[in-house]
């Protein structure tokens, strides 16, 4: 029950986020993407299983609130989701740099799932918002390793 809270407090505060960058900073929300964060945090604490479940969960909660077609973010998310809690339990991940760079992977990996189910659906190019869309992975990433590292350090 204890980590049904925290998952659900965890995605909630993601959602406000993602709502808040949306329509109090649009010029900055191309640059994050917090649900992916929690998709991220979740698999490597609880494992694949626990990912997979969030990214989908988040994934169709993005989803809802973009122009897109609906299951795109969804199942790019769910995707990264089980493979970050794959692959965190094989990977010593203690280093912020470890993190750092494990994270930007799977950003990558879950923004060229999106891209490529994007294509396949529709016919018109992608809105790359003059190539901030690019950055999305590695902004992400470094907000993520320096919001993970303060979590542990609260933990302890």
């Amino acid at each position: 029950m204890k980590d049904l809270q925290e998952i659900l407090i965890g995605v909630g505060a993601g959602f406000v986020i993602f709502i808040a960058l949306e329509k109090i900073f649009p010029s900055i929300f191309g640059f994050f993407d917090v649900l992916a964060l929690v998709v991220i945090y979740f698999a490597l604490q609880k494992g694949e299983i626990w990912g997979s479940i969030l990214g989908t969960s988040c994934g169709l909660l993005q989803d809802t609130f973009s122009l897109g077609v609906f299951g795109v973010g969804g199942l790019s998310k769910t995707i990264m989701g089980f493979l970050t809690g794959y692959f965190s339990k094989k990977m010593d991940l203690t280093t912020p740099l470890r993190n750092f760079i494990f994270i930007l992977i799977l950003l990558y990996v879950n923004f060229f799932l999106w891209i490529l189910l994007y294509s396949f659906i529709f016919s018109h190019s992608l809105d790359t918002r003059g190539g901030i869309i690019f950055l999305q992975p590695l902004c992400t990433a470094l907000f993520g390793n320096i919001v993970f590292t303060l979590i542990k350090k609260f933990k302890r």
